[in-house]
């Protein structure tokens, strides 16, 4: 196992909330559906437990108003709770004072039900881009001490490939943004940090990154997922178009033993301890 302790996150959002289904699932009816989030990220709690991480879930509001107890049960466990925003919304389709005020809620919210302070903020989708950077001063205002909402590559939904890898200031000082880690490869970035990435790979390739990130590279990695993940009983929504389908469904049965290796080759930490943001 590697010495140096690498952030473990969870982006608290069901499977009906991803931005793969976005076309032919509407917000208004989200309520329609069933929720297993609970489930989920009792699952993952569990397998946290067993060998003794702690890590940050980035929670949606509009999760933990449905489901308060699982918000107290995560902090209770000595987790860090953070913001994912209230309903899913991309910054880019967001007006800065509907962010504003989206950030601010949130994280009301969530502080009421998990009784920690909540300093840490990611945008779905990683949709902090060149194009939204009016976001940060937004977040320094609310209160937050850093955001992990850029993916610093190419994806054809989102992507700042001219960011810096690893965590930097976007205001000059104060807030920290702690971007999703990706490996460099032939000049290329490649992610290592999670999501589909994880369940793209073989598990080999994915811990070699993140060991060279580690060494090589002499930084932390964050890692990402989604209680979805662990999941593979989950319906599907064939409305949807087959690429999303496919991303969303491919290798799910095997997220559960490639995290159990993940989390026993890796020290892993608090996104707010890692990085030191809490005072």
């Amino acid at each position: 196992m590697n010495h140096m302790r690498n952030a473990f996150s969870v982006d608290v959002e069901d499977y009906f909330q991803v931005l793969a289904f976005e076309s032919v699932i509407k917000r208004e009816n989200w309520p329609h559906y069933e929720l297993r989030v609970r489930r989920n990220v009792d699952a993952i709690l569990e397998l946290m437990e067993q060998r003794q991480v702690r890590g940050t879930f980035f929670v949606l509001a509009w999760i933990a108003e449905r489901a308060p107890q699982m918000v107290r049960q995560i902090a209770a466990a000595g987790h860090e709770i953070a913001s994912h925003g209230c309903l899913h919304e991309r910054v880019s389709t967001l007006t800065p004072t509907r962010f504003a005020a989206d950030v601010r809620s949130s994280k009301s919210v969530l502080e009421d039900q998990g009784g920690q302070e909540v300093i840490g903020y990611r945008a779905p989708s990683y949709s902090i881009d060149g194009s939204t950077q009016w976001a940060f001063p937004a977040l320094a205002e609310a209160g937050y001490r850093y955001s992990s909402s850029i993916f610093p590559g190419r994806h054809d939904l989102y992507g700042m490939p001219e960011a810096p890898r690893f965590p930097y200031h976007p205001l000059g000082e104060g807030l920290l943004e702690i971007p999703i880690t990706t490996v460099e490869v032939a000049g290329r970035r490649m992610s290592c940090g999670g999501g589909g990435f994880f369940r793209l790979w073989p598990y080999r390739v994915f811990r070699a990154a993140i060991r060279h990130v580690n060494v090589v590279d002499a930084q932390p990695a964050v890692f990402y997922m989604h209680p979805w993940e662990v999941d593979p009983g989950q319906p599907r929504i064939h409305a949807a178009p087959l690429r999303s389908r496919f991303r969303h469904y491919l290798n799910l049965d095997r997220v559960v033993p490639r995290l159990r290796r993940l989390l026993s080759d890796f020290s892993w930490g608090r996104m707010d301890e890692v990085f030191g943001v809490r005072q």
